[in-house]
């Protein structure tokens, strides 16, 4: 089981020692235990479980045979992970080339054409997952839109997969959509050797109940945050972004400084290739709102570049 929970701090000292006393209150225990004493007793962890745990899960997977993939992902199905109800009939295609639950796979039990067609099954299938980030979805002014229910995926197990090469665990649409582009508005990739503004209009900042963040990541096998001198991730309100006189909102995005009036709205970009969320938590039901069933009338502004002359 996963709970995926998050509790706003609006990033003052003051607030964050709320939060965290808040968070001291937190507890989980099992039903047969709840509103009785109980002492939480840590499940014992293989030491030596026969591959990395620092290196990248991506990189961890790609250095995995066929055959240790499918072994483990068979024992994993016979304890920890058993597949629902929904998922027996592609347990009983998986079946046919020798994938059991709780049975060894041998991959020599294969003709040698199989054999070879599985042979790079990892590095394939990894990049076919990954080429979903940018695959179908709405697109508008360069953000991708709604292009996966994250959350609840049923048998989409493409979908999933994406979610947990880049970004596991997710919420549901409900409760936070993130629109994600790689482009600027005229569909050039985002790139640290160039400067970039978005600028919300006067009440359009992005349409929530909870709040709103925008992240940046690069992309190298999976997307990761960029270490900066400001130790800076994410541009929210929670950095006191300044206003622009006519009551709009505008942020950089850059390399360099953009000067320090201009830092609290700045979000530091590496010096190549990059690409940004909008995370959206709770976003609003009626408009404005992104989500589908009030309509979608609101959209992301559209990343700009700074043009030098």
């Amino acid at each position: 089981m996963l709970i995926l929970g998050r509790t706003y701090a609006d990033g003052t000292e003051e607030d964050y020692k709320a939060v965290n006393a808040l968070q001291d209150q937190y507890s989980l225990v099992p039903l047969s235990s709840f509103g009785k004493s109980h002492t939480y007793v840590a499940p014992p962890v293989d030491a030596n479980p026969g591959f990395s745990m620092t290196d990248k899960p991506q990189q961890v997977i790609l250095g995995m045979s066929t055959s240790e993939y499918f072994n483990r992902m068979a024992r994993l199905m016979a304890g920890d992970a058993p597949p629902a109800p929904e998922d027996a009939s592609i347990v009983a295609e998986m079946a046919k080339i020798g994938i059991v639950p709780g049975q060894p796979f041998d991959i020599t039990k294969l003709n040698l054409a199989v054999q070879a067609a599985l042979k790079d099954l990892p590095k394939t299938t990894l990049a076919k997952i990954v080429a979903q980030a940018t695959g179908e979805s709405k697109l508008v002014n360069g953000w991708k839109i709604g292009g996966i229910m994250t959350g609840c995926y049923g048998t989409n197990y493409f979908a999933r997969a994406l979610i947990a090469a880049i970004g596991w665990p997710a919420n549901l649409p409900e409760d936070a959509v993130y629109p994600t582009t790689f482009v600027d508005g005229k569909g050039d990739r985002l790139n640290g050797a160039n400067k970039y503004t978005i600028t919300f209009p006067k009440g359009l900042t992005p349409p929530v109940d909870g709040f709103w963040s925008i992240t940046m990541y690069f992309d190298d096998g999976g997307w990761w945050f960029y270490t900066n001198s400001m130790n800076k991730f994410t541009e929210s309100m929670r950095n006191h972004p300044k206003f622009n006189d006519d009551g709009s909102l505008t942020l950089y995005f850059q390399h360099e400084s953009p000067g320090s009036e201009k830092e609290p709205n700045w979000l530091p970009a590496p010096a190549g290739d990059f690409l940004l969320t909008l995370r959206m938590y709770w976003p609003k039901e009626h408009s404005p709102t992104i989500l589908p069933l009030g309509h979608g009338d609101w959209t992301p502004p559209a990343v700009m570049k700074v043009e030098t002359n």
